[in-house]
């Protein structure tokens, strides 16, 4: 089951829900893979702290590898690292990302990311993708790539008005390219439980008939703890509420998405 964490908006989260959800599904057992399309790599930090410096081979050099021909070329494979934790690998992240896109985008590659996670995919029971805060190159791979796509939303008045335009993004790239591509849910993040106004959104969402997922996923500054120590929450402190909400919301989407 490949899945991508996708917002045009940037702040929203998209890293750290991609990380947990799959540090959850790793300790279920599940053989997990994570792709980071950003150049940022902000989730490769998060999963590989002071040696994502060092990582390689990256994402960027898959890519550059599918514009030029060589005799001996890696396996899709050998791009995918191990991390600190069972059952939990990485296709990782890197700043050279950025310069490429453009190479990319003008030679046509915008299905080599589905193509080697197809190669993939008896190995790993979940792929989650971690993608830029942009409509790029990267985010209409990863869209193509995947069969289920979760929207991160912040309770922001930008984040609501910019909705409607990723859920016709999602539309677009179903009907031109991948008919399979089902949205998920919308993953309610940083939400303040005692203001008003985040729960008049929320419920705007839900009257309009969107898949809000529950639970919301608390404001906490535990995040912040978890990135500087490059642990997941459930791993950092599996009994903290965050940890317990993203096991209840990993428990979610998968019921979503049962067959």
């Amino acid at each position: 089951m490949i899945t991508v964490v996708f917002n045009q908006k940037g702040g929203v989260g998209k890293s750290t829900i991609t990380v947990n959800l799959a540090a959850i599904a790793a300790r279920r057992g599940l053989r997990t893979l994570v792709v980071d399309l950003d150049p940022q790599a902000n989730t490769t930090r998060y999963l590989l702290g002071e040696t994502a410096e060092t990582a390689e081979p990256t994402l960027a050099e898959f890519f550059d590898q599918t514009l030029n021909f060589k005799l001996n070329p890696r396996s899709t494979e050998e791009f995918v690292l191990p991390t600190a934790h069972e059952n939990l690998a990485l296709l990782a992240g890197h700043g050279a990302l950025e310069e490429l896109q453009g190479k990319l985008e003008s030679r046509y590659k915008i299905f080599k990311l589905r193509e080697a996670l197809r190669e993939l995919a008896a190995q790993f029971d979940r792929i989650y993708i971690d993608t830029p805060p942009a409509l790029n190159f990267y985010t209409r791979s990863a869209l193509i790539a995947a069969r289920w796509c979760l929207i991160p939303y912040d309770c922001d008045e930008f984040a609501r008005r910019a909705l409607l335009q990723l859920l016709e993004t999602l539309e677009e790239v179903r009907a031109d390219h991948n008919p399979e591509l089902q949205l998920a849910g919308i993953v309610v993040n940083q939400f303040q439980s005692r203001a008003t106004l985040p729960r008049q959104a929320v419920d705007e969402l839900a009257a309009q008939g969107l898949p809000v997922l529950s639970p919301y996923l608390s404001s906490s500054v535990k995040v912040k703890e978890s990135h500087q120590k490059s642990l997941p929450l459930v791993a950092l402190e599996p009994g903290h509420r965050l940890a317990q909400e993203f096991a209840a919301l990993f428990e979610a989407i998968e019921a979503r998405t049962a067959g």
